[in-house]
């Protein structure tokens, strides 16, 4: 039997992920929780953790819930289970100890042979990074992943000082991953920056 915990802050697709998951016969439900938190204290002796990226309001976000279940309890598999798919998220993911990385359109099979490959540790991330986009990732003088993720809220329309508090550092140190962004991407200002990022799948608006 295969103990799975669903993280997501929407209750109504939290009971509809679950009554899903009942249909199959390997499959346990232990818990549903809205919260980081709730997740983390209820982490011990779950196979599969099902994560959304995507908690609304809740602190810390879905990226450090998957620190947090992985030191709450190291045996546990983090599926990520989210509307977004951007090169950017999913590095992001793999990078805070995901196992896989499912979006929310995929069918209900790919769903259930997700969860099963994660519990047997044999998971590939569904829409991985394409070799190029990892190419570029990796290549020196390519953007770092905090390079990512600020571009990747800032275009989401967050400030300066809305991405240091998000991101828990200065301002000061936003600019300078900015002005570095901008200078790898060849761009004069943030708007053209988030345009050529978005056009090489580095990140999704």
């Amino acid at each position: 039997m295969i103990r799975i915990l669903l993280l997501d802050d929407h209750p109504v697709l939290r009971h509809g992920v679950r009554s899903l998951l009942d249909t199959q016969n390997d499959f346990e439900v232990v818990a549903d929780v809205g919260s980081a938190a709730e997740a983390t204290a209820a982490a011990q002796g779950i196979d599969v953790a099902l994560v959304d990226l995507d908690l609304g309001d809740d602190v810390p976000d879905g990226i450090e819930a998957i620190r947090e279940i992985r030191r709450a309890s190291p045996t546990t598999s983090v599926l990520v289970f989210t509307a977004y798919d951007s090169d950017a998220d999913i590095v992001r993911a793999l990078d805070a100890g995901a196992a896989g990385y499912l979006v929310k359109d995929s069918r209900p099979a790919e769903l259930f042979q997700a969860i099963r490959a994660a519990a047997d540790r044999k998971i590939r991330p569904h829409g991985a990074i394409s070799a190029q986009a990892l190419e570029r990732i990796d290549r020196p003088g390519a953007l770092t992943l905090r390079e990512l993720e600020v571009l990747t809220l800032a275009a989401d329309g967050l400030s300066n000082r809305d991405l240091a508090r998000a991101l828990h550092v200065s301002e000061a140190t936003i600019k300078t991953h900015l002005h570095h962004a901008f200078t790898k991407l060849g761009a004069d200002n943030r708007q053209a920056a988030i345009a050529i990022a978005v056009k090489r799948g580095f990140i999704r608006i």
